[in-house]
């Protein structure tokens, strides 16, 4: 069936940035990317007004624009790539703690470039955009400000190995796409969903983790730095002191959980969950700044000895 260029506008104007329009012209890639990012972060969904009339005519089967064998180097598909890979990243830290870092966070930004790499009549091998990303990410030992690094190795890997779609290929009936479409939100969606409902990592919470997630990202140059001196040799003592410090630290961060230490990976997660939702400020009014205070504590404490285990593990 002819795809119309008013319908496009339409749902453009009504579903946008859910990705209707992308959705109505074949392009299921760009649709989901749409609905997990609410429209590329709002600026994408204005800069589809534009491209609507050449999108419905390559839905109407009109002559593409492909030149060569190879996809032309796209600055604004990398810059898109590296953007997302890092949504997603951060996303991985905040919504599933308890997964280890060097997993979580690394497939999520490998998923989140494969995604943009996607797009359109584009694709790349997602094989080498994954290992790319878990490699960034093992140099960094899994922390939170790896998802730069692991984002930019991805996206340059995607980049060189980009490639067109074949032609020709049948379209799914729209039954099998929404469904794959659906299975896919649900995947990005449901650790978010669980950490609401569990209350291990509530609103708060999650308010409380993305600014500590942004520093460490903005401290990225210096950090970075910091790292190449050691690996050199010209900054041998900085490790050494930070290791020293985290005798205190873990210490600290036992007794905010009442725990022992030493104490197992799963008695420090029922410990947090169960002190959570007996100092989440919601279920204590009356004493807000008290709660709010203990919530706050009781996060870092938890942040702090997951990470030392999953940099002991690395190591």
């Amino acid at each position: 069936m002819a795809k119309r260029l008013l319908v496009a506008y339409g749902l453009w104007a009504l579903g946008g940035p859910l990705g209707l329009h992308h959705l109505y012209l074949g392009r299921d890639s760009h649709a989901l990317l749409w609905m997990v990012t609410l429209g590329g972060f709002g600026g994408g969904w204005l800069w589809d007004f534009w491209h609507l009339p050449a999108w419905v005519a390559a839905a109407n089967g009109a002559p593409g624009g492909r030149v060569g064998a190879v996809p032309a180097l796209s600055p604004l598909r990398l810059a898109g790539q590296v953007a997302v890979g890092m949504y997603f990243g951060l996303v991985a830290a905040v919504a599933m703690p308890w997964v280890p870092a060097l997993v979580a966070q690394p497939l999520a930004v490998g998923l989140g470039v494969q995604l943009v790499a996607s797009v359109g009549d584009q694709t790349a091998r997602a094989p080498s955009t994954l290992a790319a990303a878990f490699v960034a990410s093992l140099l960094f030992q899994g922390r939170v400000l790896a998802v730069l690094p692991a984002s930019l190795a991805a996206s340059v890997t995607a980049q060189r190995h980009r490639r067109y779609k074949p032609l020709g290929a049948a379209r799914p009936p729209l039954a099998a796409r929404l469904y794959r479409l659906g299975l896919a939100c649900l995947a990005f969606a449901a650790p978010l969903a669980c950490c609401g409902v569990c209350g291990a990592a509530g609103v708060l919470g999650t308010v409380l983790a993305l600014p500590r997630a942004v520093t460490e990202l903005l401290l990225l140059p210096l950090r970075a730095a910091g790292l190449l001196a050691e690996v050199l040799g010209f900054a041998g003592g900085s490790l050494a002191r930070e290791q020293s410090g985290w005798g205190e630290r873990q210490q600290r961060a036992y007794e905010v959980l009442g725990l022992l230490p030493g104490s197992s990976t799963e008695d420090v997660h029922r410990s947090y969950r169960e002190l959570v939702k007996l100092w989440h400020p919601d279920h204590n009014r009356q004493r807000a700044e008290e709660a709010e205070r203990r919530f706050i504590e009781l996060q870092e404490a938890y942040e702090e000895l997951l990470g030392h285990r999953r940099t002991a593990a690395a190591g």
